[in-house]
């Protein structure tokens, strides 16, 4: 009798235990068709990631009580036309992506990796994360710069993807520590905050003390918002150092939802050394029927010189379901000042057009 007791009570506080903490598992493949073209080499690709990012994820809440929680994030993405999982950079700098950090010796977490802690204060947070001064680039485009469709001022002459390198961890930082307001228990960056939300991060590269670049990799990021009915605006900055020259970048974002359409708009600043860009965007998105129409202009000028291109994107997609939907989108750049940017993964002449449109299927699970 007593063994069965203490049997019940066991069982009693483990089955507490486990409705007091909860663990899910998603992912979501995007995979579809590019064809790119420019005035010296077109390109026809199997792509992933076009509409959304391709992800296979876990992520865990414990309940410490007294309105504290802690949280754990795993999140990789993959390229599901190879299996490749995607790289990531372990210090922020050129010397941290190398052959066993480049997304094809097997699964990487290398969107986010994060623990934290949550409770009336915030949430501290610490691992890999977005960065806050890259988080107004993806809010306010159609695109959520995927696919095409991409604005700008990602991919720009001064500052670059989210592998970390030379001129910065512009999308994703390692090693950091965030400070977050307002956001959510354990949300991302794109999480529907009620008012006023900031984040705050700064991030190491973990260098020796005894080297010249010994601050190679550090750098912060600061992003705050306010978020009431349909407007949406956000202001950030961020800096990263380097003994070559710091990487620097600043944004102002804002959306406003009219109920036929919401309209978004965003201007960037970025810095690398000397050399200066700047960027803009102008776009919308509707609902039309069982999809969403999107469309975007974005230009981009570095300063230094004079290279300016010129996006114009358009996109349309079509749910089959609250998982399922089909895709399609067109993108069209202009080149001038030198600038021989393209799309699509085509190559192009310096002033020279680049176009390319891109058809796929998106699923969530």
């Amino acid at each position: 009798m007593k063994k069965s007791l203490i049997a019940l009570a066991v069982m009693a506080a483990s089955g507490a235990a486990m409705a007091q903490s909860s663990v899910t598992i998603w992912g979501l493949v995007d995979l579809g068709v590019t064809r790119g073209s420019g005035s010296i080499a077109d390109k026809t690709a199997m792509t992933a990631s076009n509409q959304a990012s391709s992800q296979l994820g876990f992520r865990g809440t414990e309940d410490l009580g007294g309105g504290m929680a802690a949280h754990f994030w795993f999140e990789s993405q993959f390229d599901f036309d190879s299996g490749n999982s995607r790289a990531s950079s372990t210090n922020n700098q050129a010397t941290g992506t190398s052959a066993a950090t480049a997304g094809t010796q097997g699964l990487t977490f290398s969107r986010r990796s994060t623990v934290s802690v949550t409770g009336g204060f915030g949430e501290i947070r610490l691992g890999r994360d977005y960065t806050p001064q890259f988080w107004n680039l993806t809010a306010y485009d159609p695109f959520g710069t995927n696919g095409i469709g991409t604005n700008l001022m990602l991919p720009s002459a001064v500052t670059v993807g989210s592998g970390g390198g030379t001129t910065g961890p512009t999308v994703r930082a390692s090693n950091s520590i965030t400070y977050l307001y307002n956001h959510g228990k354990n949300a991302t960056y794109a999480a529907g905050n009620a008012g006023l939300h900031a984040a705050v991060q700064m991030y190491m590269g973990e260098n020796a003390s005894n080297v010249a670049n010994n601050n190679d990799g550090n750098g912060y990021g600061i992003r705050v918002g306010y978020n009431a009915g349909p407007l949406s605006l956000a202001v950030a900055t961020g800096k990263t150092t380097y003994l070559a020259g710091n990487a620097t970048m600043t944004n102002i974002g804002a959306s406003y939802n009219l109920g036929v359409a919401t309209v978004m708009a965003q201007v960037s600043r970025d810095e690398l050394g000397t050399v200066k860009g700047d960027g803009y965007l102008i776009g919308a998105t509707a609902p039309m029927g069982a999809g969403l129409i999107k469309a975007s202009y974005s230009t981009y000028k570095n300063k230094a010189t004079g290279a300016e291109p010129s996006k114009f994107a358009l996109g349309y997609i079509h749910n089959l379901s609250k998982r399922t939907s089909l895709y399609g989108h067109y993108a069209n750049v202009s080149n001038k000042g030198g600038s021989s940017t393209a799309v699509g993964g085509a190559t192009t002449a310096a002033n020279a057009s680049s176009n390319a449109y891109e058809v796929g299927v998106r699923h969530s699970f």
